[in-house]
């Protein structure tokens, strides 16, 4: 029976609302590419720092690829225990090919934490092998570039390599305030620049962290009814929660 584990699907999530600065530009091309159905290409392997966009591009793939926005067969590596229960003795049937069954595209995410497991190794490959020779899309994500992954089969590396590769790094400054920038225009909030800077400097820098920051100050203005401000940010992070 297929497993959909969560996968955050929402509406931020979508290529029209992604932010493409100088640090992801190619992996955002290249997402665009995989999921135009006129195009050729059929493989991608996006890499990366956590927060720095790699599951926003591959839902915004997940859903142009499967045609649907609600949850789509997909697998992070860290599920992957849970999805054989701990159990990697040799088994008739693959777990991995019963979750993907029939599914349009290939979308697995976390690539680094493929536990390490012989069994695994031969299933992911022979999973990556069916879907290739199929025709069918695939879209992978790690933190590490095809040859730094670990408990990874050689062949998987090198079929890795002659797909589309890219790098997501938005760690710089200017690409972080774009990003906050967009963040605040979507939540219809006015963001002035200091507060962007303050943030910067005292949340932790990742997406994900300022993403929660911005949530927080947010909701802590709506409740005091007061505008943004420097001071303002400086109490609401304060309070926590």
């Amino acid at each position: 029976m297929q497993q959909v584990f969560d996968f955050p699907v929402t509406p931020r999530y979508r290529f029209d609302n992604f932010v493409v600065c100088g640090g992801n530009e190619t992996a955002y091309r290249f997402a665009r590419l995989l999921a135009d159905p006129r195009g050729t290409e059929n493989l991608l392997y996006i890499y990366g720092p956590p927060g720095s966009g790699k599951t926003h591009l591959l839902s915004a793939l997940g859903e142009c690829l499967t045609h649907q926005s609600s949850p789509f067969p997909y697998l992070s590596c860290r599920d992957i225990d849970t999805l054989y229960r701990g159990d990697y003795t040799a088994e008739a049937t693959s777990r991995l090919a019963e979750h993907f069954l029939n599914a349009p595209a290939l979308i697995i995410d976390d690539l680094h934490l493929l536990p390490d497991q012989p069994k695994l190794r031969v299933e992911l490959w022979q999973l990556f092998n069916d879907f290739y020779t199929s025709g069918k899309k695939m879209a992978l994500t790690g933190l590490y570039p095809p040859k730094e992954l670990p408990h990874l089969d050689d062949h998987l590396v090198s079929r890795l390599l002659w797909g589309l590769v890219a790098k997501v790094d938005v760690s710089d400054d200017d690409s972080r305030r774009m990003i906050m920038k967009k963040l605040a225009e979507d939540r219809q909030v006015l963001l002035p620049a200091d507060v962007i800077d303050y943030l910067l400097v005292n949340t932790r820098r990742d997406i994900p962290a300022l993403v929660e920051a911005l949530d927080r100050i947010n909701r802590h203005a709506l409740a005091t009814q007061r505008k943004i401000t420097v001071r303002q940010t400086r109490e609401a992070l304060a309070l926590g929660g």
